[in-house]
């Protein structure tokens, strides 16, 4: 039994705001994006992700479109400091991006950020602290007056460090970190204080971030709170009023739309809902929403596939097959009356008509996926289920997209038999897709070494009945396997690599290795899999991408 919350939790009730004016409008334009996947969503990971893989998330989120990107918080650990030295030194920041660093209000942590951004074409050094009662009573120990003067001495500090490097140009963003918990006419003092002491002009605007650290309330309440700062702020004119709001409740994304309408100009996230606890706004999903709804929303989700398969390599986490706009299944139906209805509804469809098609709404060509998975996913839904037999009876745990691809096969079985498939048949319908010799390239053997600190490998193959030996090179044994492809007129690239270890089957046998590679597929064709098993590991790695060549050259 759940205690009784009347007496345990204090609600936070709408403002007095009686003539709010949210309510009756329309978001008209996208906002000012930033992304913060590289400092808040990294720190809120298992294991922080290591300089490689911030650089390539870095690159992807470049690729997105963002324009303001924070790397990292730099007087935090040696490793983020020399993350944002690589950036600058090794010009990796494109001429319309600009990065964003992260401090607390304390001088030696400030001077560290600043250093940290010696000779960067443009920077924003953002500068946190909390405001709110609990917070100045239970963690800082410090009245209002001092919280205030923290804030205004390391504005003023910044705004000195800054000024001996005038070649950079430099912005300034403060954050009233646990903003929604702060009495509304102390947020506004600090924040008046903070623009005064860094002299903010229209040209040289103040970021002033109002976020949701912690969601407490209903959406609406946060959209009342940010449109009365936004109505009494002093120098609004000077001021960009942006939200970063967080996903306790689960409504982010409501709350930043109502905050957009409230008056805010810019919307810090990650991709995907990433960040502490329950995560911050997904900016995935603020952006398609917006698109949804007629909005250009400047950043180019187009390929989401590959963005999706980025962050996964980048982070660790998984995109769950129910993710708005990204998710394997979200343009599935399972439901027979649904995949009726949109079946008809392709039917009505019209090139270049508004899109009206029942329980889709969303084109999933706008984010690069195709239609067929509306269709043959439904039937994977029969009696059994396709993977959970090659899982319960073989050991062999399936990728979700090789499950929507082999239901296929599968389907097309019981459509030519009319009967009711079991496993030993789904069984031998798997071994005849993606285990056997047939097509042109049969592997026989390999032998791999490490050359000048990239890997060589030798690969003997049978190729149209005749024994071939290819060698590539490579930062990886597979990557090394790819390019002796090439070498027979085979270019394959590789959108998704999973291995398994494979337990010992119902039916006997040791374990072994099962390895999944996913090939991008030619001329906009659908991707195809490969599957190899084997005692050796990279063996069944090389089995895998043979058979998704042969596959694809079927």
């Amino acid at each position: 039994m759940l205690a009784n919350p009347s007496v345990k939790y204090r609600p936070f009730p709408p403002l007095a705001l009686p003539d709010r004016q949210w309510p009756n409008r329309a978001i008209a334009h996208a906002p000012i994006w930033m992304s913060t996947d590289l400092r808040d969503g990294n720190q809120a990971l298992f294991e922080p992700m290591n300089a490689a893989r911030k650089l390539s998330l870095f690159e992807t989120l470049c690729g997105i479109g963002f324009k303001q990107i924070e790397v990292a918080f730099p007087s935090a650990s040696q490793t983020d400091f020399d993350f944002v030295r690589q950036l600058i030194s090794e010009q990796r920041v494109p001429d319309d991006v600009t990065i964003e660093v992260l401090s607390h209000a304390r001088a030696p942590l400030l001077r560290r950020t600043v250093e940290s951004l010696r000779g960067a074409r443009s920077a924003i050094v953002h500068i946190v602290n909390a405001t709110s009662q609990p917070f100045r009573e239970l963690v800082l120990g410090m009245s209002k007056a001092q919280v205030l003067a923290m804030a205004v001495d390391a504005v003023r500090l910044v705004k000195e460090l800054t000024a001996v490097q005038p070649a950079t140009d430099w912005q300034l963003q403060y954050s009233l970190e646990t903003f929604t918990a702060t009495e509304l006419d102390y947020a506004l003092e600090v924040a008046d204080a903070v623009v005064e002491a860094w002299g903010a002009t229209p040209e040289n605007k103040l970021i002033l971030n109002l976020p949701s650290s912690v969601e407490h309330a209903t959406p609406n309440v946060y959209a009342d709170q940010i449109e009365w700062m936004h109505r009494r702020i002093a120098r609004r004119d000077s001021v960009v009023l942006s939200v970063h709001p967080h996903n306790d409740r689960g409504t982010a994304v409501a709350a930043a739309e109502l905050a957009l309408m409230a008056g805010a100009e810019r919307v810090e996230g990650c991709l995907f809902g990433n960040g502490e606890r329950t995560g911050n706004v997904d900016l995935v999903t603020l952006a398609l929403n917006l698109y949804t709804q007629g909005i250009a929303p400047g950043l180019d989700f187009s390929d989401i596939d590959a963005v999706a398969r980025s962050f996964e390599a980048c982070t660790g986490l998984s995109v769950p097959p129910r993710q708005p706009y990204a998710g394997d299944l979200v343009f599935t139906a399972f439901s027979g009356s649904h995949q009726d209805a949109i079946k008809k509804g392709f039917a009505a469809q019209t090139a270049g008509g508004l899109w009206n098609v029942p329980y889709l709404p969303f084109d999933p060509a706008d984010v690069g996926r195709g239609y067929d998975a509306v269709i043959r996913v439904n039937s994977q839904s029969g009696k059994g289920g396709i993977a959970h037999l090659l899982e319960s009876h073989y050991g062999i745990v399936l990728p979700r997209r090789l499950q929507v691809e082999f239901a296929q096969v599968v389907q097309q079985q019981a459509d030519a038999g009319g009967g009711e498939i079991g496993h030993a048949q789904i069984w031998r319908l798997f071994n005849a897709t993606y285990l056997t010799d047939a097509g042109p390239l049969r592997y026989l053997g390999h032998r791999l070494a490490e050359i000048d600190g990239n890997q060589r490998i030798e690969l003997e193959l049978q190729w149209h009945g005749a024994t071939r030996c290819v060698a590539g090179d490579g930062n990886g044994p597979l990557d090394a396997a790819v390019a002796a492809l090439a070498v027979l007129d085979y270019a394959v690239t590789i959108r998704n690599y999973e291995e398994r270890s494979l337990g010992p089957s119902r039916h006997g046998g040791d374990a072994r290795a099962c390895a999944f590679v996913e090939l991008a597929g030619p001329d906009g064709q659908p991707p195809r899999y490969g599957v190899g098993i084997d005692d050796n590991l990279l063996t069944a790695s090389i089995k895998a991408l043979i058979s998704g060549v042969n596959r694809s050259a079927e």
